[in-house]
Protein backbone atom coordinates (compact mmCIF):
# COMPACT_ATOMS: atom_id res chain seq x y z
CA UNK A 1 0.00 0.00 0.00
CA UNK A 2 1.40 3.36 -1.00
CA UNK A 3 -0.63 5.57 1.35
CA UNK A 4 1.50 7.75 3.59
CA UNK A 5 0.12 10.08 6.27
CA UNK A 6 1.59 12.53 8.71
CA UNK A 7 1.61 10.95 12.16
CA UNK A 8 0.79 13.48 14.88
CA UNK A 9 2.62 11.34 17.45
CA UNK A 10 5.99 10.99 15.72
CA UNK A 11 5.67 14.28 13.77
CA UNK A 12 6.63 12.64 10.49
CA UNK A 13 4.96 11.31 7.35
CA UNK A 14 4.81 7.53 7.66
CA UNK A 15 3.26 4.72 5.59
CA UNK A 16 0.11 3.12 6.96
CA UNK A 17 0.18 -0.54 7.96
CA UNK A 18 -0.51 -3.09 5.25
CA UNK A 19 -2.86 -5.87 6.44
CA UNK A 20 -2.03 -9.41 5.42
CA UNK A 21 -3.66 -10.34 2.12
CA UNK A 22 -3.59 -14.00 3.12
CA UNK A 23 -5.51 -13.48 6.38
CA UNK A 24 -9.17 -12.52 5.84
CA UNK A 25 -9.46 -11.53 9.51
CA UNK A 26 -6.61 -9.03 9.24
CA UNK A 27 -8.23 -5.73 8.26
CA UNK A 28 -7.15 -2.11 8.49
CA UNK A 29 -8.88 -0.64 11.58
CA UNK A 30 -9.78 3.02 11.36
CA UNK A 31 -11.51 5.08 14.09
CA UNK A 32 -12.55 8.68 13.90
CA UNK A 33 -14.34 10.78 16.48
CA UNK A 34 -17.91 11.63 15.53
CA UNK A 35 -20.20 14.52 16.49
CA UNK A 36 -21.97 15.45 19.69
CA UNK A 37 -25.59 15.22 18.58
CA UNK A 38 -27.29 18.22 20.18
CA UNK A 39 -27.44 20.62 17.20
CA UNK A 40 -26.66 20.62 13.47
CA UNK A 41 -23.01 20.08 12.59
CA UNK A 42 -21.38 23.11 10.97
CA UNK A 43 -19.08 23.21 7.95
CA UNK A 44 -15.97 23.21 10.15
CA UNK A 45 -17.07 19.86 11.55
CA UNK A 46 -17.73 18.61 8.05
CA UNK A 47 -14.25 19.51 6.84
CA UNK A 48 -12.95 16.80 9.16
CA UNK A 49 -15.64 14.28 8.17
CA UNK A 50 -15.13 14.88 4.44
CA UNK A 51 -11.35 14.46 4.79
CA UNK A 52 -11.90 11.22 6.68
CA UNK A 53 -14.26 10.08 3.93
CA UNK A 54 -11.57 10.61 1.27
CA UNK A 55 -9.16 8.60 3.41
CA UNK A 56 -11.71 5.80 3.77
CA UNK A 57 -12.29 5.76 0.00
CA UNK A 58 -8.57 5.73 -0.74
CA UNK A 59 -8.04 2.83 1.66
CA UNK A 60 -10.80 0.85 -0.04
CA UNK A 61 -9.32 1.51 -3.48
CA UNK A 62 -5.91 0.35 -2.27
CA UNK A 63 -6.93 -2.63 -0.11
CA UNK A 64 -10.44 -3.60 -1.21
CA UNK A 65 -13.61 -2.70 0.65
CA UNK A 66 -13.54 -5.89 2.71
CA UNK A 67 -10.09 -5.10 4.15
CA UNK A 68 -11.10 -1.83 5.84
CA UNK A 69 -13.20 -1.43 8.99
CA UNK A 70 -14.22 2.12 9.83
CA UNK A 71 -15.80 3.10 13.18
CA UNK A 72 -17.17 6.53 14.05
CA UNK A 73 -18.87 7.21 17.37
CA UNK A 74 -21.81 9.42 18.34
CA UNK A 75 -21.65 11.34 21.61
CA UNK A 76 -25.27 11.27 22.76
CA UNK A 77 -24.80 11.91 26.48
CA UNK A 78 -22.78 14.83 27.82
CA UNK A 79 -23.35 18.33 29.22
CA UNK A 80 -24.51 19.74 25.87
CA UNK A 81 -27.02 17.03 25.01
CA UNK A 82 -28.44 17.02 28.54
CA UNK A 83 -28.75 20.83 28.56
CA UNK A 84 -30.61 20.77 25.23
CA UNK A 85 -32.92 18.07 26.58
CA UNK A 86 -33.60 20.11 29.71
CA UNK A 87 -34.09 23.41 27.82
CA UNK A 88 -36.58 21.80 25.43
CA UNK A 89 -38.27 19.66 28.08
CA UNK A 90 -37.81 16.57 25.92
CA UNK A 91 -36.31 13.15 26.68
CA UNK A 92 -32.60 12.95 25.95
CA UNK A 93 -33.15 10.15 23.42
CA UNK A 94 -35.62 12.24 21.43
CA UNK A 95 -33.18 15.15 21.19
CA UNK A 96 -30.18 13.06 20.19
CA UNK A 97 -32.21 11.04 17.69
CA UNK A 98 -33.33 14.24 15.96
CA UNK A 99 -29.79 15.54 15.57
CA UNK A 100 -28.37 12.13 14.68
CA UNK A 101 -30.87 11.93 11.82
CA UNK A 102 -29.88 15.42 10.71
CA UNK A 103 -26.19 14.52 10.81
CA UNK A 104 -26.82 11.41 8.73
CA UNK A 105 -28.82 13.42 6.18
CA UNK A 106 -26.04 15.99 5.87
CA UNK A 107 -23.41 13.25 5.50
CA UNK A 108 -25.48 11.66 2.73
CA UNK A 109 -25.84 15.03 0.98
CA UNK A 110 -22.05 15.40 1.09
CA UNK A 111 -21.69 11.83 -0.25
CA UNK A 112 -19.81 10.55 2.81
CA UNK A 113 -19.74 6.77 3.12
CA UNK A 114 -21.41 5.57 6.34
CA UNK A 115 -19.04 3.96 8.83
CA UNK A 116 -19.17 0.21 9.26
CA UNK A 117 -20.07 0.75 12.92
CA UNK A 118 -21.45 3.83 14.64
CA UNK A 119 -21.67 3.17 18.39
CA UNK A 120 -23.50 5.54 20.75
CA UNK A 121 -22.13 6.48 24.15
CA UNK A 122 -25.51 5.91 25.85
CA UNK A 123 -26.13 2.50 24.27
CA UNK A 124 -26.40 0.01 27.20
CA UNK A 125 -23.83 -2.28 25.53
CA UNK A 126 -21.23 0.48 25.33
CA UNK A 127 -22.12 1.95 28.72
CA UNK A 128 -21.17 -1.45 30.14
CA UNK A 129 -17.91 -1.40 28.17
CA UNK A 130 -17.09 2.05 29.57
CA UNK A 131 -17.83 0.95 33.13
CA UNK A 132 -15.67 -2.16 32.66
CA UNK A 133 -12.73 -0.05 31.51
CA UNK A 134 -13.13 2.40 34.41
CA UNK A 135 -13.19 -0.48 36.89
CA UNK A 136 -10.00 -1.86 35.33
CA UNK A 137 -8.30 1.53 35.73
CA UNK A 138 -9.41 1.77 39.36
CA UNK A 139 -8.07 -1.72 40.12
CA UNK A 140 -4.71 -0.83 38.57
CA UNK A 141 -4.41 2.40 40.53
CA UNK A 142 -4.76 4.69 37.52
CA UNK A 143 -8.13 6.05 38.64
CA UNK A 144 -9.77 6.97 41.93
CA UNK A 145 -13.20 7.57 43.38
CA UNK A 146 -13.81 11.16 44.52
CA UNK A 147 -15.89 12.19 47.52
CA UNK A 148 -19.01 12.84 45.45
CA UNK A 149 -18.87 9.38 43.80
CA UNK A 150 -17.28 10.54 40.54
CA UNK A 151 -14.21 8.74 39.18
CA UNK A 152 -11.11 10.52 37.87
CA UNK A 153 -8.07 9.36 35.92
CA UNK A 154 -4.82 10.05 37.77
CA UNK A 155 -2.65 11.70 35.12
CA UNK A 156 0.48 11.35 37.28
CA UNK A 157 0.11 7.55 37.06
CA UNK A 158 0.89 7.55 33.32
CA UNK A 159 4.49 8.53 32.66
CA UNK A 160 3.93 9.05 28.94
CA UNK A 161 1.06 11.52 29.35
CA UNK A 162 1.52 14.41 26.93
CA UNK A 163 3.59 12.65 24.28
CA UNK A 164 0.95 13.21 21.56
CA UNK A 165 0.39 16.92 22.19
CA UNK A 166 3.76 17.66 23.87
CA UNK A 167 1.66 19.31 26.57
CA UNK A 168 3.52 18.00 29.62
CA UNK A 169 6.68 20.01 29.13
CA UNK A 170 4.70 23.13 28.19
CA UNK A 171 1.69 23.35 30.43
CA UNK A 172 1.35 20.67 33.08
CA UNK A 173 3.71 22.34 35.50
CA UNK A 174 2.36 23.63 38.87
CA UNK A 175 0.64 26.98 38.52
CA UNK A 176 0.29 26.75 34.74
CA UNK A 177 -2.74 28.17 32.95
CA UNK A 178 -3.81 24.69 31.91
CA UNK A 179 -3.69 23.39 35.48
CA UNK A 180 -5.83 26.28 36.66
CA UNK A 181 -8.30 25.81 33.80
CA UNK A 182 -8.56 22.06 34.40
CA UNK A 183 -9.34 22.41 38.11
CA UNK A 184 -13.09 22.26 37.55
CA UNK A 185 -13.98 20.04 40.48
CA UNK A 186 -12.99 20.26 44.11
CA UNK A 187 -12.97 16.47 44.32
CA UNK A 188 -9.94 16.08 42.05
CA UNK A 189 -6.65 15.14 43.63
CA UNK A 190 -4.90 17.17 40.93
CA UNK A 191 -6.17 19.79 38.52
CA UNK A 192 -4.86 17.91 35.46
CA UNK A 193 -6.84 14.75 36.28
CA UNK A 194 -9.89 14.16 34.11
CA UNK A 195 -13.32 12.64 34.67
CA UNK A 196 -13.99 9.04 33.72
CA UNK A 197 -17.38 8.92 35.45
CA UNK A 198 -19.52 11.86 36.58
CA UNK A 199 -21.75 11.46 39.60
CA UNK A 200 -25.39 12.38 39.06
CA UNK A 201 -26.44 15.93 39.88
CA UNK A 202 -29.94 17.50 39.74
CA UNK A 203 -29.26 19.26 36.42
CA UNK A 204 -28.84 15.82 34.82
CA UNK A 205 -32.53 15.07 35.33
CA UNK A 206 -33.45 11.44 34.68
CA UNK A 207 -30.20 10.73 32.82
CA UNK A 208 -28.24 8.44 35.11
CA UNK A 209 -26.92 4.88 35.04
CA UNK A 210 -25.27 2.48 37.50
CA UNK A 211 -21.62 3.45 37.93
CA UNK A 212 -18.42 1.47 38.39
CA UNK A 213 -17.99 -0.47 41.63
CA UNK A 214 -17.90 1.93 44.54
CA UNK A 215 -18.93 4.93 42.44
CA UNK A 216 -22.22 6.81 42.39
CA UNK A 217 -24.94 6.61 39.76
CA UNK A 218 -24.24 9.00 36.94
CA UNK A 219 -22.88 9.03 33.42
CA UNK A 220 -19.57 8.48 31.64
CA UNK A 221 -17.10 11.27 31.03
CA UNK A 222 -16.51 12.31 27.44
CA UNK A 223 -13.09 10.73 26.88
CA UNK A 224 -13.77 7.17 28.01
CA UNK A 225 -16.36 6.45 25.35
CA UNK A 226 -13.93 6.39 22.42
CA UNK A 227 -11.46 4.16 24.24
CA UNK A 228 -14.16 1.68 25.22
CA UNK A 229 -15.94 1.60 21.87
CA UNK A 230 -12.81 1.33 19.73
CA UNK A 231 -11.61 -1.53 21.95
CA UNK A 232 -14.96 -3.31 21.72
CA UNK A 233 -15.21 -3.03 17.94
CA UNK A 234 -11.60 -2.89 16.71
CA UNK A 235 -9.47 -4.44 19.44
CA UNK A 236 -6.86 -3.13 21.86
CA UNK A 237 -4.59 -1.73 19.14
CA UNK A 238 -5.99 0.04 16.09
CA UNK A 239 -4.22 1.05 12.91
CA UNK A 240 -5.37 4.65 12.65
CA UNK A 241 -7.14 7.21 14.82
CA UNK A 242 -8.20 10.51 13.27
CA UNK A 243 -10.01 13.71 14.15
CA UNK A 244 -9.79 17.47 14.01
CA UNK A 245 -6.76 19.19 15.52
CA UNK A 246 -9.01 20.57 18.26
CA UNK A 247 -9.31 17.02 19.63
CA UNK A 248 -5.58 16.40 19.87
CA UNK A 249 -5.57 17.78 23.42
CA UNK A 250 -7.11 16.86 25.73
CA UNK A 251 -9.41 14.29 24.13
CA UNK A 252 -6.93 12.15 22.21
CA UNK A 253 -4.22 12.58 24.82
CA UNK A 254 -6.66 11.25 27.42
CA UNK A 255 -7.72 8.37 25.18
CA UNK A 256 -4.11 7.23 24.94
CA UNK A 257 -3.61 7.42 28.70
CA UNK A 258 -6.71 5.48 29.71
CA UNK A 259 -6.44 2.90 26.91
CA UNK A 260 -2.77 2.10 27.39
CA UNK A 261 -3.05 1.95 31.18
CA UNK A 262 -6.04 -0.39 30.95
CA UNK A 263 -4.87 -2.58 28.07
CA UNK A 264 -1.11 -2.54 28.59
CA UNK A 265 -0.37 -2.06 24.90
CA UNK A 266 -0.17 0.60 22.16
CA UNK A 267 -3.57 2.19 21.56
CA UNK A 268 -3.13 3.42 17.98
CA UNK A 269 -0.29 2.84 15.53
CA UNK A 270 -0.96 6.10 13.70
CA UNK A 271 -2.62 9.47 14.52
CA UNK A 272 -3.87 11.95 11.93
CA UNK A 273 -5.41 15.37 12.56
CA UNK A 274 -6.91 17.86 10.14
CA UNK A 275 -6.64 21.60 10.70
CA UNK A 276 -9.25 24.27 11.49
CA UNK A 277 -11.57 25.88 8.97
CA UNK A 278 -11.63 29.67 8.97
CA UNK A 279 -14.45 31.71 7.45
CA UNK A 280 -13.49 34.96 5.74
CA UNK A 281 -10.17 34.80 7.57
CA UNK A 282 -11.69 34.49 11.04
CA UNK A 283 -12.58 31.69 13.42
CA UNK A 284 -16.18 30.57 13.06
CA UNK A 285 -18.55 31.77 15.76
CA UNK A 286 -22.22 32.60 16.14
CA UNK A 287 -21.36 36.05 17.46
CA UNK A 288 -19.48 36.90 14.25
CA UNK A 289 -22.34 35.58 12.10
CA UNK A 290 -19.98 33.37 10.10
CA UNK A 291 -20.99 29.93 11.32
CA UNK A 292 -22.61 28.03 8.45
CA UNK A 293 -24.51 24.78 8.29
CA UNK A 294 -25.41 22.90 5.12
CA UNK A 295 -28.92 24.32 5.32
CA UNK A 296 -27.53 27.86 5.52
CA UNK A 297 -25.56 27.33 2.33
CA UNK A 298 -28.45 25.59 0.56
CA UNK A 299 -30.61 28.65 1.30
CA UNK A 300 -27.97 30.70 -0.51
CA UNK A 301 -28.21 28.44 -3.55
CA UNK A 302 -25.10 26.29 -3.14
CA UNK A 303 -25.04 22.53 -3.59
CA UNK A 304 -23.53 20.10 -1.07
CA UNK A 305 -21.08 18.97 -3.74
CA UNK A 306 -19.79 22.53 -4.09
CA UNK A 307 -19.18 22.56 -0.36
CA UNK A 308 -17.41 19.19 -0.49
CA UNK A 309 -15.19 20.45 -3.31
CA UNK A 310 -14.40 23.66 -1.42
CA UNK A 311 -13.59 21.78 1.79
CA UNK A 312 -11.08 19.64 -0.12
CA UNK A 313 -9.46 22.56 -1.94
CA UNK A 314 -6.84 23.15 0.75
CA UNK A 315 -4.36 20.72 2.26
CA UNK A 316 -6.05 18.97 5.22
CA UNK A 317 -3.15 19.75 7.55
CA UNK A 318 -3.27 23.48 6.83
CA UNK A 319 -5.93 25.95 7.88
CA UNK A 320 -8.43 26.55 5.09
CA UNK A 321 -10.04 29.96 4.62
CA UNK A 322 -13.61 29.37 3.47
CA UNK A 323 -15.45 32.12 1.58
CA UNK A 324 -18.66 32.19 -0.39
CA UNK A 325 -16.53 33.02 -3.42
CA UNK A 326 -14.83 29.65 -2.96
CA UNK A 327 -18.25 28.03 -3.40
CA UNK A 328 -18.82 29.93 -6.65
CA UNK A 329 -15.43 28.66 -7.85
CA UNK A 330 -16.33 25.13 -6.76
CA UNK A 331 -19.63 25.20 -8.65
CA UNK A 332 -17.74 26.32 -11.77
CA UNK A 333 -15.16 23.54 -11.36
CA UNK A 334 -17.90 20.92 -10.96
CA UNK A 335 -19.60 22.16 -14.10
CA UNK A 336 -16.30 21.79 -15.98
CA UNK A 337 -15.98 18.22 -14.71
CA UNK A 338 -19.56 17.42 -15.74
CA UNK A 339 -18.89 18.67 -19.25
CA UNK A 340 -15.62 16.75 -19.48
CA UNK A 341 -17.19 13.48 -18.35
CA UNK A 342 -19.85 13.77 -21.04
CA UNK A 343 -17.09 13.70 -23.71
CA UNK A 344 -15.46 10.48 -22.50
CA UNK A 345 -15.98 6.97 -23.90
CA UNK A 346 -17.23 4.42 -21.36
CA UNK A 347 -14.02 2.38 -21.37
CA UNK A 348 -11.23 1.15 -23.59
CA UNK A 349 -8.32 3.47 -22.86
CA UNK A 350 -5.45 1.50 -21.38
CA UNK A 351 -3.17 4.39 -20.37
CA UNK A 352 -4.02 5.59 -16.84
CA UNK A 353 -3.74 9.36 -17.24
CA UNK A 354 -5.32 9.88 -13.82
CA UNK A 355 -2.58 8.05 -11.91
CA UNK A 356 -1.05 11.33 -10.65
CA UNK A 357 -4.36 12.22 -8.97
CA UNK A 358 -4.31 9.11 -6.81
CA UNK A 359 -0.57 9.48 -6.23
CA UNK A 360 -1.17 12.94 -4.79
CA UNK A 361 -3.84 11.58 -2.45
CA UNK A 362 -1.56 8.74 -1.37
CA UNK A 363 1.05 11.33 -0.40
CA UNK A 364 -0.38 12.66 2.88
CA UNK A 365 -3.85 13.31 1.38
CA UNK A 366 -2.60 16.19 -0.74
CA UNK A 367 -6.00 17.19 -2.11
CA UNK A 368 -4.88 20.48 -3.76
CA UNK A 369 -2.24 18.57 -5.74
CA UNK A 370 -4.87 15.96 -6.62
CA UNK A 371 -7.18 18.63 -8.02
CA UNK A 372 -4.26 20.16 -9.91
CA UNK A 373 -3.40 16.80 -11.48
CA UNK A 374 -7.06 16.19 -12.32
CA UNK A 375 -7.50 19.49 -14.15
CA UNK A 376 -4.20 19.03 -15.97
CA UNK A 377 -5.79 16.01 -17.65
CA UNK A 378 -9.18 17.68 -18.09
CA UNK A 379 -7.67 20.75 -19.75
CA UNK A 380 -5.49 18.67 -22.12
CA UNK A 381 -8.51 17.06 -23.80
CA UNK A 382 -6.19 14.64 -25.57
CA UNK A 383 -8.55 11.67 -25.82
CA UNK A 384 -6.41 9.45 -23.60
CA UNK A 385 -8.99 9.03 -20.83
CA UNK A 386 -12.18 7.03 -20.45
CA UNK A 387 -15.18 7.30 -18.16
CA UNK A 388 -14.25 4.25 -16.06
CA UNK A 389 -10.85 5.66 -15.04
CA UNK A 390 -12.35 9.12 -14.50
CA UNK A 391 -15.08 7.69 -12.27
CA UNK A 392 -12.43 5.90 -10.18
CA UNK A 393 -10.90 9.29 -9.39
CA UNK A 394 -14.33 10.77 -8.68
CA UNK A 395 -14.95 7.93 -6.24
CA UNK A 396 -11.69 8.67 -4.42
CA UNK A 397 -12.64 12.33 -4.05
CA UNK A 398 -16.28 11.48 -3.34
CA UNK A 399 -17.59 13.85 -6.01
CA UNK A 400 -21.03 13.18 -7.48
CA UNK A 401 -21.42 15.18 -10.65
CA UNK A 402 -25.14 14.55 -10.93
CA UNK A 403 -25.87 16.24 -7.58
CA UNK A 404 -28.69 18.77 -8.06
CA UNK A 405 -28.00 22.41 -7.34
CA UNK A 406 -30.16 23.80 -4.57
CA UNK A 407 -32.68 26.40 -5.73
CA UNK A 408 -31.57 29.98 -5.25
CA UNK A 409 -33.52 32.23 -2.94
CA UNK A 410 -35.81 34.58 -4.89
CA UNK A 411 -34.53 38.17 -4.70
CA UNK A 412 -37.28 40.83 -4.52
CA UNK A 413 -37.14 43.39 -7.33
CA UNK A 414 -36.74 46.33 -4.93
CA UNK A 415 -33.78 44.62 -3.25
CA UNK A 416 -32.15 43.94 -6.61
CA UNK A 417 -32.60 47.62 -7.52
CA UNK A 418 -30.93 48.75 -4.28
CA UNK A 419 -28.02 46.39 -4.93
CA UNK A 420 -27.57 47.63 -8.50
CA UNK A 421 -27.58 51.25 -7.28
CA UNK A 422 -25.02 50.45 -4.59
CA UNK A 423 -22.75 48.65 -7.08
CA UNK A 424 -22.92 51.62 -9.44
CA UNK A 425 -22.13 54.02 -6.59
CA UNK A 426 -19.14 51.94 -5.56
CA UNK A 427 -17.82 51.78 -9.13
CA UNK A 428 -18.14 55.58 -9.29
CA UNK A 429 -16.20 55.76 -5.97
CA UNK A 430 -19.18 57.43 -4.30
CA UNK A 431 -18.51 55.52 -1.11
CA UNK A 432 -20.87 57.55 1.08
CA UNK A 433 -23.82 56.61 -1.12
CA UNK A 434 -22.61 53.02 -1.36
CA UNK A 435 -22.46 52.73 2.44
CA UNK A 436 -25.93 54.25 2.82
CA UNK A 437 -27.39 51.83 0.29
CA UNK A 438 -25.69 48.87 2.03
CA UNK A 439 -27.46 49.91 5.24
CA UNK A 440 -30.79 49.99 3.38
CA UNK A 441 -30.10 46.48 2.11
CA UNK A 442 -29.28 45.31 5.63
CA UNK A 443 -32.48 46.85 6.96
CA UNK A 444 -34.36 44.90 4.28
CA UNK A 445 -32.73 41.67 5.51
CA UNK A 446 -30.09 41.23 2.79
CA UNK A 447 -26.31 41.30 2.66
CA UNK A 448 -24.29 42.19 -0.42
CA UNK A 449 -20.95 40.50 -1.01
CA UNK A 450 -18.59 42.19 -3.45
CA UNK A 451 -16.43 40.21 -5.84
CA UNK A 452 -13.89 41.34 -8.39
CA UNK A 453 -16.33 40.66 -11.21
CA UNK A 454 -19.57 41.76 -9.55
CA UNK A 455 -21.55 41.01 -6.45
CA UNK A 456 -23.89 38.47 -4.88
CA UNK A 457 -26.94 38.95 -2.67
CA UNK A 458 -27.79 36.69 0.24
CA UNK A 459 -30.35 36.74 3.01
CA UNK A 460 -28.69 38.20 6.10
CA UNK A 461 -27.86 35.61 8.75
CA UNK A 462 -30.07 35.86 11.81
Amino acid sequence: MAIKLFDSLTREVRPLRIPSAADPQDVFSFYNCGPTVYAPAHIGNFRTFVINDVLRRLLELELGAGKVRHVRNLTDVDDKTIKRSRDENRPLGDVTRQWTDKFHADCAALNCLPPHDEPRAADPKYLREQVNMIECLMEKGNAYRAADGSVYFKVSSFADYGRLSRVRERELQPGSALKALAADADEKEDGSDFALWKAWKPDDGPNKWPGPKGAAEGRPGWHIECSAMSKSLLGMTIDLHTGGVDLLFPHHENEIAQSECCNGTTFSRHWYHSEHLLVDGRKMSKSLGNLYTLDDLAAKGFSPMALRYALLSGHPRKQLNFTLDSLHAAESALQTLRGYRATLPDAGVTHDVFGPVLTALQDDLNTPAAFGALFTVVNRKDGQADRASFDRVLFALGLKLDAPVAPKTEIPAEVQLLADRRWSAKQAKDFASADALRKELAAAGWSMLDRKDGYSLEPAKK
